[in-house]
């Protein structure tokens, strides 16, 4: 019998909830009940990182990604922090992705395969994929990984997250569709990813905060939002990320409108799979840089 997913729309909305509430006073940081210690996450934008036609400046890109590992490291200079993820002996796939609509911009992937190399990592160790990363001789062998992929709505898993980025690491990924995209934590469980993962990034530049339907875009719900959200805990990223697009959905439609599915594959991941913090209360968000309509 198939098993039921551990989280409804209910929780997953109570979670958000939580998140609404303890931001509302704009506060830099959140305190969490009981004096917990909170999963650290980086939000950083700039104002100039997109020009015209959204093209993406990719000297402002690398400096935001520095600025973002640096903090999240707590180091005092990027070269440090870089060396504190990455050993020049790992053996490094970037988990990109390459829908054709809204894909990892190529500056951020130019700009981690250039941090990548400068702490030592060999060009024959270090690869950049999506649909090939089961054959990709760099994935089979890795030791670390970077996860890397824009933020978005998604028909099936009701957003597009470093979760699901995952999916393309099993022989089916359409298995994984039922019950909202419920089990994609499995994935990262299996031998080929368990434990790899040092980076989550969620590119957030121009997310697409509203859609329906299987393969859906619509430029009309894509905003020059100009940010990057990351950190080391997939769960916590993925849920600031799906609370973004919310928000951004309230401020553009005046409510919450209802997407196909819910996004209950992150608080699965919580509660089942325990890859991390889903609580939005008990999540920090170091905000840097350009703070204006942040929303968070």
């Amino acid at each position: 019998m198939k098993e039921r997913p551990v989280v409804t729309r209910r929780d997953f909305l109570k979670g958000t909830a939580g998140l609404v509430m303890a931001m509302g006073l704009g506060s830099p940081a959140l305190e969490a009940e009981g004096g917990e210690e909170r999963t650290r996450v980086i939000l950083i934008r700039h104002p100039d990182v997109l020009g015209a036609d959204d093209r993406v400046n990719g000297p402002i890109l690398q400096q935001m990604l520095d600025e973002a590992v640096r903090t999240l490291a707590g180091e005092k200079n990027a070269g440090a922090a870089w060396q504190k993820f990455f050993r020049k002996t790992d053996v490094v796939g970037i988990k990109t992705n390459g829908w054709a609509a809204l894909p990892t911009p190529k500056e951020m992937e130019d700009a981690l395969r250039r941090r990548l190399l400068e702490v030592g990592v060999s060009e024959a160790n270090l690869a950049v994929d999506d649909r090939n990363v089961r054959s990709n001789p760099v994935f089979q062998k890795s030791t670390a990984l970077v996860n890397v992929r824009p933020v978005r709505t998604h028909h099936w898993a009701g957003a597009g997250t470093c979760l699901k980025n995952y999916i393309m690491f099993v022989q089916f990924p359409w298995s994984y569709h039922g019950d909202a995209c419920s089990d994609l934590g499995k994935i990262w469980t299996l031998p080929g990813v368990k434990g790899k993962t040092r980076l989550n990034i969620l590119v957030a530049l121009t997310p697409q905060f509203y859609g329906r339907g299987p393969h859906s875009i619509d430029r009309r719900y894509l905003w020059p939002y100009r940010g990057l959200i990351v950190g080391t805990d997939p769960v916590s990223v993925d849920s600031v990320g799906a609370e973004l697009l919310r928000r951004k959905r309230v401020a553009f439609f005046g409510e919450d409108r209802e997407l196909d599915v819910q996004p209950i594959h992150i608080a699965v991941a919580d509660k089942k799979y325990h890859l991390g913090t889903s609580d939005l209360k008990r999540i920090e968000i170091i905000k840097l840089g350009w703070q204006e309509e942040v929303l968070l």
